[in-house]
């Protein structure tokens, strides 16, 4: 095969959907009403109807819909000066950043053998005032069993932890249902469900978040009862969204085959897929993510056979930059060991069969 198998869709998908998004976005444009309009009540609706839930808050990107629920909280529900949240070490640093940015000291928490944070580890000496449970390659976060421990020890002491899901990557987990208080989703043109710019939406069923939602993402209007910022999802956005609402399912499927086909096939003990059927049936296929032992020769060697893979993520959030400065696991984490062994595999709904066999057939012969 000549061709570069490239790690992301993008262009393939357009071009599948060339003339259906440039009609709506000719549609949109020749209204001049390019902000708060129709589309934006439709994709919103439209979206918190998916979730299972009441409401849903358009904004700029997920990063955003982060740091609106992480101000809110504050605004709302607590009154420490610099209150703590709970969020796992293996994540993108975007999860960190919104609450830094809102005011909050972070505690880092270590992950399970799936890069999901491992509840149970959540330092129950001063429990944080939020969780932030990161559906890390598109696995669902549930673990009744540790959230239950957590219920508990919160019962205990007559306390209430906001749980946010920064649902980048697994809204679409689990038949979309939410188990937090609310759930930030990101619509980065990486994800499955994928805006051509950046996006994000908050989903609730807390109604004062709903409304503070929307007034902070337009500087606080009308109401001005709080501050904001400018963060609003254009209606040409919004438009081609709905476009691509009419597929999502089917690009769901064809995730979930390329996903089955390839742990049918791979048999080498030395690779570890992080996903299984532990979590097959509730995950949402955003990143196939293999755990090996030579990763760095792995990567190279498909590199030369054309295909192009990632590193999701080189190091866990407590060992770099300036997350350093606070609470985390030590050097001997999970996340951090779950770092060095893992890559990921160009997996998206555009891939042909021809392509999709070549790259498990390389992945394979590697260790043959």
């Amino acid at each position: 095969m000549s061709l570069t198998i490239p790690f992301f869709g993008i262009n393939r998908q357009y071009n599948s959907l060339r003339k259906e998004i440039l009609d709506v976005t000719d549609e949109v444009l020749r209204t001049g009403h390019v902000m708060d309009g129709n589309y934006t009540v439709e994709f919103e609706n439209w979206l918190a109807k998916k979730n299972h839930s009441k409401y849903a808050v358009t904004c700029h990107s997920g990063t955003q819909a982060l740091e609106i629920i992480a101000h809110y909280i504050r605004a709302k529900r607590i009154v420490e000066d610099f209150p703590r949240v709970a969020m796992p070490t293996m994540t993108y640093c975007a999860t960190a950043n919104a609450f830094i940015n809102a005011g909050w000291e972070i505690e880092f928490v270590d992950c399970d053998n799936y890069g999901i944070m491992d509840y149970g580890k959540i330092n129950d000496t001063v429990l944080p005032n939020a969780i932030v449970g990161v559906g890390l390659f598109g696995s669902a976060i549930d673990n009744p069993r540790s959230m239950r421990k957590i219920k508990k020890e919160f019962a205990l002491t007559g306390e209430h932890a906001f749980f946010v899901e920064d649902a980048a990557q697994h809204w679409l987990s689990n038949n979309c249902r939410r188990i937090g208080d609310a759930a930030a989703i990101s619509f980065d043109p990486t994800k499955n469900f994928n805006n051509y710019a950046n996006g994000g939406a908050i989903v609730t069923d807390d109604s004062e978040l709903y409304n503070f939602a929307r007034d902070y993402r337009k500087n606080g209007k009308p109401s001005n009862r709080s501050t904001g910022t400018n963060s609003r999802l254009g209606e040409v956005d919004c438009a081609q969204m709905m476009v691509k609402s009419r597929y999502i399912d089917d690009w769901q499927k064809r995730r979930r085959h390329i996903t089955e086909y390839w742990l049918d096939r791979i048999t080498a003990s030395s690779i570890r897929p992080l996903i299984d059927q532990s979590n097959f049936d509730s995950h949402c296929y955003h990143k196939f993510v293999i755990e090996v032992d030579d990763r760095d020769q792995l990567k190279a060697h498909l590199e030369q056979k054309r295909i192009d893979t990632r590193i999701h993520y080189q190091n866990p959030l407590h060992e770099i930059g300036m997350f350093r400065e606070y609470p985390g696991p030590d050097v001997l984490s999970r996340a951090s060991a779950l770092c060095r062994r893992v890559l990921s595999l160009p997996i998206y709904p555009e891939l042909s069969d021809l392509e999709v066999e070549y790259i498990i057939d390389q992945l394979l012969d590697f260790y043959a």
